[in-house]
């Protein structure tokens, strides 16, 4: 405002100056009339001219707004929803599943050797009965077509197969007995065993029934010596003694034989039909009836429902006659003697009179 009132004062100012200016520079001569301007006339026309100036030249007033305060509503902050922490004592759900017992499965019972614990010191060459003690933790029961089998190790002179006496549920425990002999040679043994099922498959112990159970020794020597009594000069009768335990001889070889009608089995080496070396065959003779011969110079005997020894069996009477199947029992001892001269037994496991497999333990004995 104060801007305009300035320009305004300016032009007038101006106006005036030129009007004086004007009557000043007109030349003096008496001859012309004198013009006197009309200041009514000036006023107006500078009245005009701020008329215009004013209209041009200064701005229309603003409309004056009163300001709104517009506010954006806030939103109701709401908590998280959270789920409350598990305690320490909780455990994470388990979606492992319940692993499914086997059939056949075996576990240690309490104790597992009910006789010579691990690294029993025995003689070498004296008998001893090992003995023990498992469970039935799987589904089936047991039965005598189950039997414990020598599986790997040193069998120590044991049967290769022991049946099973009975019947054992799930859930029950029964105790094995195997009769064995300690090597001569002195050092550590250890023998591994399994199970066997009806259908000839092995199984044992552990988490997944495949374990073995074993038996383990430590031999001594093989020879006590009883001294006499000590004096300074002995009599001539009196002489130091020496008790030496009876020498068992080496196992060639051992373990379990099957043979159908027809086979040829070699005692010396528990290979079946092998063209040669044959001690035993298993055949129906002109009556159609089954029963065992011996081959080439091999002879053997039945020698009844206990096991023998190497000296037992040299000592029976042998024969080549031939046994039929029908007057023998399962769990007979023969004794017998290869066609190369060494001693053994069999026993025999389980047979049918009808001609179906003969199943055989074996044990032949080294030659001195």
């Amino acid at each position: 405002m104060k801007r305009a009132i300035s320009r305004i004062t300016s032009i007038t100012l101006l106006l005036m100056l030129f009007v004086l200016l004007s009557a000043c520079n007109r030349p003096n001569q008496q001859t012309e009339a004198t013009v006197t301007p009309n200041i009514t006339q000036v006023y107006q026309t500078v009245e005009a001219r701020l008329t215009e100036s004013a209209s041009t030249t200064l701005p229309s007033p603003s409309p004056q707004f009163t300001p709104t305060l517009q506010t954006t509503p806030t939103p109701l902050m709401t908590a998280p929803t959270t789920q409350p922490a598990p305690s320490a004592t909780q455990s994470p759900p388990q979606n492992t599943p319940t692993p499914q017992k086997l059939c056949d499965q075996a576990a240690a019972g309490t104790p597992i050797d009910v006789t010579i614990p691990d690294d029993t010191t025995i003689q070498g060459g004296q008998a001893f009965i090992k003995i023990w003690r498992l469970v039935n933790v799987g589904t089936c029961t047991w039965d005598s077509s189950y039997a414990a089998v020598f599986f790997s190790g040193e069998q120590m002179g044991a049967q290769a197969v022991v049946p099973l006496r009975g019947q054992v549920a799930p859930g029950q425990s029964v105790d094995i007995q195997v009769d064995m002999v300690a090597p001569l040679i002195p050092g550590t043994y250890q023998g591994n065993w399994k199970l066997r099922n009806q259908a000839n498959v092995l199984f044992g112990i552990g988490p997944n029934g495949s374990a073995p159970f074993w038996v383990r020794i430590q031999v001594l020597t093989t020879a006590s010596v009883t001294p006499s009594p000590t004096t300074t000069n002995p009599p001539p009768s009196v002489t130091p003694t020496m008790t030496l335990t009876p020498p068992q001889p080496v196992v060639q070889v051992s373990g379990p034989a099957q043979l159908n009608l027809g086979n040829q089995l070699d005692l010396d080496t528990l290979q079946l039909d092998t063209g040669s070396g044959q001690d035993l065959l298993y055949a129906r003779n002109s009556n159609n009836q089954p029963e065992l011969s011996v081959l080439g110079n091999a002879a053997f005997s039945v020698f009844g429902s206990s096991r023998p020894d190497s000296q037992s069996c040299a000592a029976d009477d042998l024969t080549q006659t031939p046994l039929l199947l029908e007057s023998l029992s399962s769990g007979d001892y023969l004794c017998y003697r290869t066609d190369q001269g060494r001693w053994g037994w069999a026993r025999l496991v389980s047979f049918d009179t009808t001609g179906g497999p003969l199943n055989l333990e074996i044990l032949t004995w080294a030659l001195p």
